[in-house]
């Protein structure tokens, strides 16, 4: 007879297994949607009823899946999206895909992975797998989801039930590593719980990397990020050294760039946005503390980074004071609020950071962006300009936050009084020209 271990594996080999996504966000969508594109019957769970209503029309709301892809396998029986709970009952593995935010103190917020764990305990059952998604740090798979949906269902790791870590590696907006070929990290609580866990994404993913615990995948997460959020760090301080010594900070970037080995390129900046670069690496900062040790590298990069948008600030109040303004009533028109080029996310962006702090100045500040209609955020509700080059020409300073490509940046050039570029956008065009800034 077989063990529950080979008939999950079987139900994976076959297709006939039932794949949940608890979080159907910028992560759950397109991972439910890869499951679905490879033959499984995928239930997407969500609290937000208009995501799984789009979702049931077969409409998209993520920029990475497109609605043809969504309606299709919504037709064909594959895909659903529901907001009951009780549905996890008839699924053979569930992947939890939801935010894990900051506090305001610093401290992580994984009220929404306690949320989800909460909400799937009642439905667990024998001959079942669950993967954690969720940046987080080292020890939650083991500590918050081991003992809620094993223990006290009385089920056996590595035998009733497996618990598994995989970290999310979606850069929202590409097109040449997606949710299928990105190489998934993977470590199960037991050496059972891992090779389940590599049948199960294996069917639907091209790469999937095993390690030897969650602990590990954990920690594969927060690295991948701490090592982006402190380079990111490092060249936003050779900006502020490069303002005060008087050297274009782009053109040692660039140069340093042709270095064929031990150099990689990353950019300066107006700040750090995102829903990992800012928060993963302060995870791990704060489990740190939690053992009596000062992640220092961390903590120095976290505060080079949040204090960018005033350094831009700055810049825009110097540029203006050359053309004889002050700040106060000044008419701004800031370009780009996502926190990347070309994608609508806003979360952690530094554009709102500064159009917060242009406004405490007494700055009239408007915004364009062809990704973000609009936006609420911390008191201040805004909505995108309607003609851009009418709001370019009416302004006193544009300011480049996000270089998004749909921007014609020569047209801009030629239309705006003053230009603070914190991105490069305007690339040699801005170079030394006389009504341009740069970082």
């Amino acid at each position: 007879m077989n063990t529950i271990k080979e008939q999950l594996i079987g139900k994976f080999d076959d297709k006939s297994a039932v794949i949940a996504v608890m979080g159907l966000g910028y992560v759950g969508l397109p991972l439910a949607v890869t499951y679905a594109q490879a033959g499984f019957k995928v239930i997407g769970i969500d609290p937000v009823e208009e995501k799984v209503n789009l979702v049931n029309d077969g409409k998209s709301y993520i920029l990475d899946v497109t609605d043809e892809e969504v309606a299709m396998l919504v037709d064909a029986g594959k895909l659903e999206a529901s907001n009951d709970f009780s549905r996890l009952a008839e699924t053979d593995a569930v992947a939890i895909c939801v935010p894990t935010p900051l506090r305001k103190t610093g401290d992580p917020d994984i009220s929404y992975i306690i949320s989800a764990v909460e909400g799937l305990a009642p439905y667990v059952h024998k001959g079942m797998i669950v993967s954690l998604e969720s940046s987080t740090y080292p020890g939650t798979t083991r500590e918050l989801l081991f003992p809620r949906l094993a223990g006290e269902n009385g089920l056996v790791i590595g035998e009733d039930i497996f618990i598994t870590f995989s970290p999310e590696r979606v850069d929202p907006g590409r097109t040449d590593w997606t949710t299928y070929n990105t190489p998934k990290v993977l470590g199960g609580i037991t050496e059972a719980c891992t090779e389940v866990g590599m049948v199960w994404y294996s069917h639907a993913l091209e790469t999937v990397v095993p390690v030897s615990s969650t602990e590990v995948a954990e920690m594969t997460k927060l690295l991948e990020n701490t090592f982006r959020m402190i380079n990111i760090g490092l060249v936003n301080e050779l900006a502020v050294i490069c303002d005060r010594l008087g050297v274009d900070v782009w053109e040692v970037v660039e140069a340093a760039a042709t270095k064929p080995f031990g150099f990689m390129k990353f950019t300066p900046g107006p700040g750090l946005g995102g829903h990992c670069i800012p928060i993963d690496p302060l995870y791990l900062s704060w489990k740190m503390k939690s053992l009596n040790y000062n992640a220092r590298f961390i903590e120095l990069a976290s505060e080079i980074n949040t204090q960018m948008p005033r350094f831009v600030v700055n810049k825009i109040q110097d540029a203006l004071n050359m053309v004889g303004k002050p700040v106060k009533n000044s008419r701004l028109l800031i370009l780009g609020v996502a926190y990347k080029p070309n994608i609508d996310d806003l979360r952690e962006s530094p554009a709102l950071d500064v159009i917060h702090l242009l406004e405490e100045k007494g700055a009239l500040v408007q915004y364009h962006d062809p990704y973000v209609a609009s936006f609420d955020h911390d008191g201040i509700i805004m909505q995108t300009v309607d003609d851009l080059m009418m709001s370019v020409a009416e302004s006193d300073c544009v300011v480049i936050i996000t270089n998004h490509k749909d921007y014609d940046y020569a047209e801009i050039l030629k239309n705006a009084q003053l230009i603070v570029d914190t991105r490069n956008g305007l690339g040699d065009l801005g170079k030394n020209h006389p009504k341009v800034v740069r970082l």
